[in-house]
């Protein structure tokens, strides 16, 4: 009989630890979002960590986040990329059972799961070709490379379950990509066997899989001086004034410092656990790019185990000529391959890949790497008080 209940960090670490850490057949992705350090970096969120445990062994974690309504003392339990669980499991309809049961003693009007398990990928030529093909718009009209099996159960079940995915349009201010790129680090030693034992690329094949392009660029960069290291607490000032010219650039509302500096303490205080030696001091890291004493581009790294994410880049007007962002982004992957990790992930993209979209250069930038676009299971809500859920909803529609 699968119990939940809430569990201490030490043990929810140790769970994650294990299963996240390199060469683990776990079956899904561990986010740094499900982390415990994660809560800390929300903390005008009410959180708590909880376990689901089979008998007397822990088979599962997850990090809730609770959003309250205005005015009222219900709460949206929100889980973001999470839980942690094996989505594959017989189980799993008790399993969120038993997380809608122990939401609504909370308090809860609505639980919100992002089940970190792909559903579908599209390679690299495949996304070439769908920019090139005019009769395509997105990626939902392609046809992926890999459908996986396990990702069209869970929908399915999901859905059999009474959960709903919330549509595109209605949004929720935490919502996390459902579509990301993602270059991976490793190979199967069979190429026609999936399931074979994976071998970690060098750097010299990641390197050789980059598109012409970007293979030039990392050279200019070096060509032209440009230098690459990691950065203090103290570099977060300098990171974020150019991260504020990036946002005045691309049109978005940049966080404040504040933000960086608590996701930075939060996150510094726990093992990256992967296979480098400086893995102990922390999961996240600054990168600065410099040129003639310059800073270029800088950007945040952060890892769980096999798993890395370039989470928060940055480049200046000035300089973009020495293609400080593509060197960058290579010293990161390198940095990646060092500490064991086995996905370099870029993090969300827009699944338009229609030429004229205004944010096709961000796939067109990233897919250069070589990498592949990836879809998750998705969002899924569970409505337990259906009147506040609908009202809920069509507040957070207001806010658009």
């Amino acid at each position: 009989m699968i119990q939940i209940r809430q569990v201490q960090s030490s043990e929810y670490l140790a769970f994650i630890q294990r299963v996240a850490a390199p060469g683990s057949d776990f079956p899904v992705t561990v986010s740094f979002l499900q982390t415990p350090a994660w809560a800390k970096v929300k903390p005008e969120w009410g959180s708590e960590l909880l376990g689901w445990f089979d008998g007397s062994e822990l088979v599962g974690v997850g990090l809730v986040l609770y959003r309250q309504l205005p005015k009222l003392k219900r709460y949206l339990a929100y889980l973001p990329e999470g839980p942690v669980l094996d989505w594959t499991r017989a189980d799993i309809p008790e399993m969120l059972d038993a997380l809608t049961t122990h939401a609504r003693k909370k308090g809860a009007f609505a639980v919100r799961i992002g089940p970190t398990l792909v559903h579908h990928r599209w390679h690299t030529d495949t996304i070439k070709n769908a920019i090139a093909d005019p009769a395509a718009t997105t990626l939902a009209e392609v046809t992926p490379d890999e459908t996986d099996k396990a990702g069209t159960r869970l929908a399915n079940q999901l859905q059999h379950l009474g959960w709903r995915a919330p549509k595109a349009a209605e949004g929720f201010t935490a919502g996390q990509p459902q579509y990301n790129f993602q270059l991976p680090l490793t190979r199967t030693t069979d190429p026609d066997d999936p399931t074979s034992t994976r071998t970690q690329l060098t750097a010299d094949e990641v390197l050789k899989g980059m598109n012409q392009l970007w293979r030039r660029n990392i050279k200019k960069a070096d060509k032209s001086g440009v230098t690459v290291t990691r950065g203090t607490r103290d570099d977060l000032a300098a990171f974020h004034q150019v991260y504020l010219e990036t946002a005045a650039r691309d049109g978005f509302t940049g966080r404040p410092l504040s933000y960086f500096e608590t996701m930075w303490d939060a996150l510094r205080a726990e093992p990256a656990g992967g296979t480098a030696p400086d893995d102990a001091d922390g999961r996240m890291h600054l990168y600065l790019a410099h040129h003639e004493g310059d800073l270029v581009a800088a950007t945040t790294w952060v890892q769980v185990g096999r798993h890395t994410w370039y989470s928060y880049g940055a480049s200046t007007n000035a300089k973009r000529e020495v293609r400080g962002s593509n060197r960058i982004q290579w010293q990161m992957i390198q940095d990646a391959l060092s500490a064991g990790a086995e996905v370099y992930d870029l993090r969300g993209i827009t699944p338009a890949v229609a030429e004229d979209h205004p944010e096709i250069g961000l796939i067109q930038f990233k897919v250069g790497t070589g990498g592949e676009a990836v879809s998750y299971v998705g969002e899924w809500d569970k409505p337990i008080n259906p009147v506040l859920y609908a009202a809920f909803m069509a507040y957070m529609e207001r806010r658009r």
